[in-house]
């Protein structure tokens, strides 16, 4: 028997699995960890404990629990929250903290300068993407402007899962996808890195190497061997950002094909037959040559219920509190007795792109309880991913099926409130681990031991939610859109975001 094995690196928690050639789980492993938030605006991990360690910490959970021989294992595929963006130096120790994706909003200014320097319409047909909060260019420029120092040292810049992919095998790659969130350094029409945008944020050299995510990346070496019990030599892949693998765990493959993320943030991907210009959304190379992905997300979304929980509902135990809160927001009416929450707590990526953009509840008053305001939560992430699946439509490329994914998934208030919001039916899996598993897949793929079509029989549907015209979520949602442009400046002049 062969198997492979998938670790995945999220927001607050890693997970891996080890899946047989039927893709049968037969080992899971979880390990949590935090974001820093050393000050507004900033999101951030540490490479060595919450990126390498959990994956050393996952993969030996998984040998020992799997009680198998690790020369068992034919391939390795890893994916990470992305992108993000963390300096390394010679011998490939980070520098810093890796900087997060677009819930990290430092390099605003940087941001401004380089469209306005650059031009919109110029970065946007040469890399596929407006310049927002997403990419990783500006991030480059404020870490040499702001942290001389420190950019003197870097041999390389690197994302997550080139982190992990480089402590396994020795090698500095990325994949298409993951680099097309370089902006302004990734040329979405040669699929090569580009300094003529910018040729003052980074030398090319210092970028990994373009690979697409199934091709093989290198092989376990003796070190990376001795540290997670793989066996040296072991085939790794490119691998790819966390949300990519989700979407290939639930089978979106086909044109039309939409992965709806329920994670530390919601994340959609949508294939398409060809590239999908427009500002408001984020276009990728897909992970096959000859493909394309357009693409979404919000900043903040299982992250509120996270802080919801931290803050509101201290005294329920850990392991219940989420299903009490359920609890108290189901007994909650459809429109949370009237509250608006904007979920900007992060500012907005798409389809407002507003780094300024903040969070509040709106409409409170003293008959409100608890399971109101977590019921408001739920349904201010739902009007969001309204907004973006509305977008979509504006642009006619109106999904062709929704496929959910994350464990948001187990949230029935919010499932079922996506789709009312949304006016859309979702189709869920029967596995619903996530982007782990769409590594082992990815794996199994990189090495002949799958096909694409197979993660049909892999990941079988179980069921559909479909959605239900409510009169007062419609009525919210029209509400939510016009709170945020009403308050626009005020929460612009609020900010404090961007002192030095």
């Amino acid at each position: 028997m062969s198997y492979t094995l998938g670790v995945d690196i999220g927001t607050f928690e890693s997970k891996g699995v080890l899946v047989d050639g039927s893709g049968r789980i037969v080992a899971q492993a979880a390990r949590p960890h935090e974001m820093l938030v050393p000050r507004p605006g900033w999101a951030e991990h540490r490479p060595e404990e919450d990126w390498w360690g959990d994956f050393v910490a996952i993969t030996r959970d998984l040998l020992a629990t799997a009680q198998i021989d690790s020369g068992e294992i034919a391939c390795v595929a890893t994916s990470a929250i992305g992108p993000c963006m963390l300096p390394v130096d010679r011998a490939g120790r980070p520098l810093m903290n890796g900087v997060l994706y677009g819930v990290d909003t430092r390099a605003a200014a940087e941001i401004d300068e380089l469209t306005e320097r650059i031009g919109a319409e110029t970065i946007l047909d040469r890399c596929g993407n407006a310049l927002t909060s997403q990419s990783v260019g500006p991030k480059i420029l404020w870490l040499k402007r702001n942290r001389p120092e420190i950019f003197a040292k870097t041999a390389k810049i690197i994302t997550s899962t080139s982190f992990l992919v480089q402590r396994l095998t020795g090698e500095y790659v990325i994949d298409h996808y993951t680099a097309a969130n370089f902006s302004p350094l990734y040329d979405v029409a040669t699929l090569d890195w580009t300094t003529d945008l910018a040729d003052d944020i980074v030398a090319p050299e210092a970028l990994p190497r373009l690979l697409w995510s199934a091709e093989i990346a290198g092989y376990v070496t003796a070190q990376a061997a001795a540290e997670t019990g793989l066996v040296e030599g072991t085939p790794v892949t490119a691998g790819t950002i966390d949300a990519a693998a989700e979407a290939v765990s639930v089978g979106v493959r086909n044109s039309g094909d939409m992965m709806m993320m329920y994670g530390s943030t919601i994340f959609i991907i949508q294939i398409t037959d060809a590239r999908v210009r427009d500002p408001r959304l984020w276009y990728a190379p897909w992970l096959t040559p000859n493909s394309h992905a357009s693409m979404a997300g919000l900043a903040t979304s299982g992250t509120l219920t996270h802080w919801f929980r931290d803050r509101f509902a201290r005294e329920l135990p850990r392991e219940t509190a989420f299903a009490t809160l359920a609890e108290e927001a189901a007994a909650s009416p459809p429109g949370a007795n009237g509250i608006l929450f904007l979920p900007y707590f992060s500012g907005e990526r798409t389809p407002i792109h507003d780094p300024r953009a903040k969070g509040a509840f709106f409409g409170l008053n003293l008959t409100h309880s608890r399971g109101d305001l977590y019921r408001a939560v739920i349904e201010g992430i739902a009007n969001g991913t309204g907004h973006v699946i509305e977008t979509y439509s504006e642009l006619g490329q109106a999904p062709r099926r929704i496929l959910a994914v994350g464990g948001g998934t187990k949230n029935a208030n919010w499932l079922q409130g996506t789709s009312d919001i949304a006016g859309v039916p979702q189709i869920v899996c029967e596995k619903t681990v996530g982007a782990s598993y769409g590594d082992a897949f990815l794996a199994a793929c990189a090495v002949g031991l799958a096909r694409p079509n197979d993660i049909d029989e892999w990941n079988p549907v179980v069921r559909t939610v479909s959605p239900e015209h409510n009169e007062t979520l419609a009525r919210q949602y029209m509400l939510f859109r016009r709170l945020y442009e009403q308050t626009k400046d005020i929460a612009h002049a609020l900010d404090i975001g961007a002192l030095p």
